[in-house]
């Protein structure tokens, strides 16, 4: 049987009245309004139990200010005095916990990788910086300044020493300049990249569509079903693609694709055509350049800085075709794979227009000096 409350409600018509002005006014407080709102409920027989179901509320709050109702009718839902906030910490001990918290913990000789508020509170009573502090307020001095040890992210130092001149040189050319001279309407510029490997992957249940008030849903649980490389070719003018699905890449697949686009309009009778792609290992070095100037004497590769595929603008398509295509990845074979890229990549064409490159010189510079500034304050 339910446990029934002894402190039986009974309230006056002005206490009522009163009750629903608190209940049903918008600019009272939330927890007046939800005080008023139990005292009603209780009034009308309800037990307490019934009672917290209603807004969500724990039973023993429920009870708590029916008791204090009925000692002390309204007067109680002012609540108690409440209790003095503790003096603030002052600004040494804020500043010495902040910088226990930029420290890596391998560097405090901890076995652990991260920081998180908890271990930085229980550190800091360790160490005698404190006597005692709690997690969460240590979690709001580090949010107020955007300081996160428990998160990182995962970033590449650039290790080329021509890292400007060979970054500087695409950004010109991304501006119409090449070694110091404008281009003119007989040049063309290409950027071309490869996904080594697409794996096609048939869920073993059809993915439902979303409907109101629900995602659509992807089956975990997949069969393999081969994988495919792709070669994409972008022109950084017309904002057009040419490109090859082929079992695997290699220089074989870099000829065929290099030769899909000199062999058609315009590039067939321009004079120059400058291939921008990344230091993949299928035309890397030297020995790709020289390769692909006996192909086509008009073709010009230029090669980005080792991690640097981010001045490639054929990323930016490869990313677009990664989102609306690829993810989530289910296809009943490989042939529907490549049916779906080539016609995602006609429908792109047909309404897409050249990427806007903003990062200019000026930018790679301010880039740089940045980075040398976090590569000092590192070592």
């Amino acid at each position: 049987m339910p446990r029934k409350s002894p402190y039986k409600i009974i309230q006056t018509g002005d206490q009522k009245i009163r009750l629903q002005a608190v209940a049903r006014k918008y600019t009272s407080q939330y927890r007046a309004v939800m005080r008023a709102k139990i005292i009603l409920l209780a009034a009308e027989v309800f037990s307490n139990k019934e009672i917290g179901q209603w807004p969500e509320l724990p039973r023993q709050i429920v009870s708590k200010w029916r008791k204090r109702f009925f000692d002390q009718c309204l007067a109680s839902l002012q609540g108690g005095p409440r209790r003095s906030r503790r003096g603030a910490f002052p600004p040494e001990i804020i500043v010495a916990v902040k910088a226990r918290a930029c420290q890596l913990p391998k560097q405090l000789g901890f076995p652990f990788f991260r920081f998180i508020h908890n271990q930085i509170a229980r550190q800091a009573e360790k160490q005698g910086i404190v006597v005692s502090i709690s997690g969460k307020t240590v979690w709001r001095w580090l949010s107020k300044h955007a300081i996160h040890p428990w998160s990182y992210r995962s970033w590449i130092w650039p290790r080329n020493p021509h890292f400007e001149q060979k970054a500087a040189r695409i950004v010109h050319l991304y501006q119409g300049i090449w070694e110091g001279k404008p281009l003119d309407c007989h040049d063309f510029i290409i950027s071309s990249d490869e996904n080594t490997s697409i794996q096609t992957r048939r869920r073993l249940v059809p993915v439902d569509a979303p409907s109101a008030g629900r995602f659509g849903r992807v089956e975990h649980e997949y069969a393999r079903m081969g994988a495919v490389g792709y070669l994409a070719a972008w022109d950084f003018w017309q904002a057009k693609s040419s490109s090859l699905c082929k079992d695997s890449t290699g220089t074989d697949s870099s000829h065929d694709l290099a030769e899909l686009v000199m062999s058609h309009e315009p590039y067939r009778s321009v004079r120059r055509v400058f291939c921008v792609t990344d230091n993949g290992s299928s035309h890397r070095g030297q020995r790709f350049i020289d390769r692909l100037g006996r192909w086509y004497s008009k073709a010009i590769q230029v090669h980005t800085p080792i991690h640097a595929s981010w001045l490639n603008q054929v990323e930016i398509y490869l990313s677009v075709l990664q989102h609306k295509v690829l993810t989530p990845n289910d296809f009943e074979s490989l042939v529907k794979l490549e049916n779906r890229i080539l016609s995602f990549q006609a429908e792109y064409e047909r309404v897409s227009r050249p990427f806007e490159w903003k990062f200019t010189r000026d930018d790679l510079k301010k880039f740089l000096s940045k980075f040398h500034e976090e590569q000092m304050l590192a070592a």
